[in-house]
């Protein structure tokens, strides 16, 4: 003589409003009823609702004793705004007196599962492990990474290219090397199939972009990169790859994982990897789209393969004196570059002021400049899988009416022991005075 049912609720979204509702048939006197939020496994029950019959009573009028009517009862509970935390199964429990002695209570209970669904917040796409040194003499790996966050459940994730979906090998585990690039030492610029003489190009010494043997340029590429220190305009100078193409279409793999996070949603990370081939992938669009139930319509993020150009350079200060800390920075380039490319600092003919060959950078901190660096010429290069680009500045020191001249060191500092001849003068000077 007691029931209890609950309908089933179909998924929600985050910030809706959700009525549970408890329905029972009874034909007894009505104690309580409870509503309850089930945690940890059913381990935990939270009360979230409780109708308590005693202080407030509802029965049926019956014409007579005999005649008993089915009461049906309502008890509902409403969630103004749902929230991911709010996502799990209730119970809600009904109990009457039972008919023989009103000092018992029998109970019966139904259960529901509110399933709380959340778009994603967040989609981007980058490039794995950049900025990284990439070979322009071979062709390699590259991958795409499509990180998607705040979203329950997991989302569909999916690549396109120039707008047409691709159709990549799916992968357990992602291929050799392609997870990440390991460091790789790339050939002497000069090396580059723009700069070799037309003699060497004609006879194919460098045909399909093989590299030499070493990474040491040969003796005549030497001594034309040692002869160019004056020669080398002040403009950008920009390199291509060489020509190798691929003469099938790229194939293309695919990767999609999730992982769980604290707050209830889910990381999901889709890679795509496949050889790149500059000469056909540069300026292509790439773009990551989700679907997800929650979402009315297909969430995208899209990113353009491109190689840097025309590195904009500045130098602080501008009018540089002996003795001055001077900064080399790129601000950035004359186009949107994707990936992030590599910066390399070299001074052209010789070794940068602290001895080392090449910086790693963005940025170029000459300290205490000496007035030997006037003329010198300094070369950023910056790189990415597409190509690469040259930019050269040239340094310009003025003298320093503060330090006189001919007594600063290598450095551009001053002698360890002009401080103690001033003092020396300085006490001569007393002495003579106090006699």
């Amino acid at each position: 003589y007691l029931t209890v049912s609950i309908e089933p609720l179909p998924p929600v979204v985050v910030g809706d409003a959700v009525t549970l509702k408890c329905n029972f048939k009874t034909d007894g006197k009505m104690r309580e009823i409870v509503w309850y939020r089930v945690t940890d496994g059913g381990t935990i029950k939270q009360k979230i609702f409780t109708f308590d019959a005693m202080f407030s009573t509802n029965f049926s009028q019956m014409e007579n004793y005999r005649k008993r009517e089915d009461l049906v009862y309502q008890s509902t509970v409403r969630l103004p705004e749902v929230r991911i935390s709010d996502n799990g199964p209730y119970e809600c429990h009904v109990g009457i007196y039972d008919r023989a002695t009103r000092e018992k209570v029998v109970l019966a209970s139904g259960n529901v599962f509110l399933n709380v669904m959340a778009p994603p917040t967040s989609i981007s796409v980058l490039a794995a492990d950049t900025p990284a040194p990439f070979s322009r003499y071979q062709a390699q790996n590259f991958t795409l990474v499509c990180v998607v966050s705040g979203g329950k459940p997991a989302p569909l994730v999916y690549f396109k290219r120039d707008g047409e979906p691709i159709e990549a090998t799916p992968l357990p585990e992602p291929p050799a090397g392609a997870s990440s690039w390991a460091p790789r030492n790339l050939l002497h610029r000069d090396l580059d199939d723009t700069k070799v003489p037309k003699s060497l190009a004609a006879d194919g010494e460098l045909g399909m972009g093989n590299p030499f043997p070493t990474a040491d340029p040969p003796r005549g590429l030497a001594a034309e990169r040692d002869s160019v220190t004056e020669s080398i305009p002040e403009t950008v100078v920009s390199r291509e790859f060489p020509r190798w193409v691929h003469m099938a279409e790229p194939i293309y793999y695919f990767r999609h994982t999730h992982a769980p996070v604290s707050d209830g949603t889910v990381e999901a990370r889709a890679t795509l990897t496949w050889t790149l081939n500059p000469q056909i992938d540069n300026e292509a669009l790439f773009s990551c789209e989700v679907k997800h139930p929650a979402l009315s319509m297909p969430m995208q993020s899209e990113v353009t393969l491109v190689a840097p150009k025309g590195p904009k350079i500045t130098m602080t200060p501008t009018r540089a004196r002996v003795g001055d800390t001077v900064r080399i920075l790129v601000q950035g380039f004359q186009n949107e570059v994707f990936p992030e490319p590599l910066f390399t600092w070299t001074r052209v003919g010789s070794r940068l002021l602290d001895g080392s060959a090449e910086h790693d950078g963005k940025e170029l901190v000459l300290e205490r400049v000496p007035a030997e660096l006037n003329g010198s010429m300094y070369r950023c290069t910056a790189q990415n899988p597409l190509g690469s680009t040259d930019t050269h500045t040239r340094l310009i020191v003025f003298e320093n009416p503060n330090i006189p001249r001919g007594t600063e060191d290598s450095n551009g500092s001053l002698p360890g022991h002009c401080g103690f001849r001033f003092v020396l003068a300085l006490t001569l000077t007393v002495i003579l005075e106090l006699t």
